[in-house]
Order: C-alpha cells, then structure tokens, then sequence
C-alpha cells in the first residue's frame, strides 16, 4: 500500500505541519492522525527534534481511539523512556489500560496522580470517565458535582455534567450546567442552542417561550445552525397551537414559524442546487474517462481534471 507522502505528493514537513494544525485546532480525526503520525514517526523521526514528544503524545491518542494498541503501546514506551516519572505519561499508560477495559489497573495510576498531586484535573477527570464507561453514571455525577466545587470555572466539566443530567432525564439539572456554561461562554451558539434543547425537552408554555428565544438567540450568533433553525420552527410552532396564549402571541409565533420555515426551504433549494452541480461535475468526469478509454485502448493515459492528474492504466 503506497505511503501517505506518496499518495498526496508531501515531504514530511508537510505531514508534522499538518499533525501541528490538528493540535491547535483540537481535532479528533484520529484515523488521518494515525496514517499521518504513523509514517512520520517510523520514518522521520530523527528529523522532529523536539516535537517527536508531542506528537508522540498526539498519535498515541488517536491510536487508542482507532484500537491500534501496538502503535499506542509504541508510542508510550517512547514517551517512558524519555519522561519515565511524568505524570503525563502515567495519565497516558492510565488511558491505554481504560482502552483496553482494565480499569481497575487504570485507577492505580491516576490514584498513584493524585496522591503526588492532589490538584492534577486531568487524573481526577480520567477517573470519572472510568465510571462513566462501567454505566456508573449517578457515581460519576456526584464525582463531577465534587470536582466542580473546587475547579468551578471548568467548561468542560460543566458540559459534560450536563449530558450526565440530559441521560439520567434530570432536565432541570442539565438547564443548570448549561447556564453556567452561557455565563462564562456567552457568545457560543452551540450553549445557546443546547439549552434550547433542553428547555423545549421539559414542555410547558414558559418552557417553550424561553426555548424559542434561546434558538433564535442561537441563529443571531450563528445564522447557519440548522438546528437552531429547526428549533425555532418548532418551539413557536407549538407555541402557537396553545389554547392558552393570547391572538396577538399566536399571530407573533405564527409569523416566527413560517419566517424559520421559509428560511429551512431556501438552504435546502441551496444544497440541493450544490448537490446536483457535483452531479453534473462527476458525470462529465465519467464521461470523459469513457471516451478516452475507446479512444486510447491498452495505453497509460494521464488526464488533467480540476487541476489534479489521475493516472489511468486501460487494459485490452
């Protein structure tokens, strides 16, 4: 199988610039990570100098999450012979064993964190994972709820609360972590949107009127977020269908759905316009090959297409 630098033409530059950018911007495209970091640390490795460790890091990661445990296994006994008493790498030998469902060997590292550093988030955060995986979730709400007392400004901590609350149906709590969360994040559609969500999930006319404003407030942040568009479809839909608001409410919530609605329509009649163009690029693509293949029977062709060249071999 032909190398990734021999498939997209790219010296390994190009790949560590590549696997740097992922970092930055907090990718989990684990399976490009690994066929990226793969062929870099085999084969270039001593060119890295000191961004092996990170990427080390980084590979190892995206290794568990693809279940190659033989390049994560590699990856760590790197990383342990270079920083053998971090408890970075601990943390990372605790993850490999949560991988593999040995999670009581797991807890032994992070505890053995903990006891150096009491204040290590990230072993504390590894732990409620644990119980999350092993269906504990009551456990590891109470582990969640404990850990915020003491780091409260964690967002990270407070969303992920809030799923715990949304899957044990305990709506009310999960509102709560989200507007934590809108506090300190006030121009993040994607809060705005969840507490939508939730909201409009409890019922209710006051519910739904605070629903509505939340998904309209979603779609001032961010005019493309169909499902904050969908949402307020819905929310003053329902709304409207009230026995229990006013002419004028119902007339304001009217004119609310059918704006969402004429708005859903228009992206739609754009995708599907976007969708038939690919269509029609494709088929003229197709139609190409096939004529060059009457035309050009047995021989090695090279066809310039969008500014790429794909090489054909025709067989007699």
């Amino acid at each position: 199988m032909a190398s990734v630098s021999e498939m997209y033409d790219v010296g390994w530059e190009e790949m560590r610039d590549k696997l740097r950018k992922w970092r930055e911007d907090n990718c989990r495209n684990s399976e490009q990570i690994v066929d990226v970091g793969e062929e870099l640390i085999s084969e270039h490795a001593s060119k890295l100098g000191d961004d092996i460790w990170i990427i080390y890091e980084q590979v190892m990661i995206a290794a568990l999450d693809c279940s190659r445990d033989d390049l994560a296994l590699t990856c760590l006994q790197e990383l342990r012979k270079q920083f053998p008493d971090s408890h970075r790498v601990k943390r990372l030998s605790g993850m490999r064993l949560e991988a593999l469902e040995r999670y009581d060997e797991a807890n032994k590292h992070y505890d053995a964190i903990l006891q150096d550093d009491p204040t290590n988030t990230a072993a504390r955060k590894r732990k409620i994972s644990i119980l999350k995986a092993q269906g504990k979730c009551t456990e590891a709400i109470r582990e969640l709820n404990e850990y915020l007392e003491q780091f409260v400004g964690d967002q990270e901590a407070w969303h992920e609360l809030s799923e715990l609350y949304i899957n044990e149906h305990d709506y009310g709590k999960a509102a709560f972590c989200l507007e934590e969360l809108m506090m300190t994040n006030p121009h993040n559609h994607l809060y705005c949107e969840q507490y939508a969500e939730v909201k409009y999930t409890q019922g209710g006319l006051e519910n739904l009127e605070l629903s509505r404003k939340y998904f309209a407030q979603a779609l001032r942040l961010n005019n493309r977020n169909m499902r904050a568009l969908f949402g307020l479809y819905m929310s003053a839909s329902h709304i409207a269908a009230s026995p229990k608001v006013s002419a004028k409410v119902k007339k304001d919530n009217i004119k609310y759905a059918a704006w969402a609605a004429t708005q859903i329509n228009r992206a739609y009649k754009v995708n599907t316009f976007h969708m038939m163009s690919a269509q029609t690029s494709l088929k003229a693509l197709l139609e190409k090959v096939y004529v060059s293949n009457v035309t050009v029977n047995g021989c090695s062709l090279l066809l310039k297409c969008h500014g790429r060249a794909l090489s054909f071999y025709l067989f007699l």
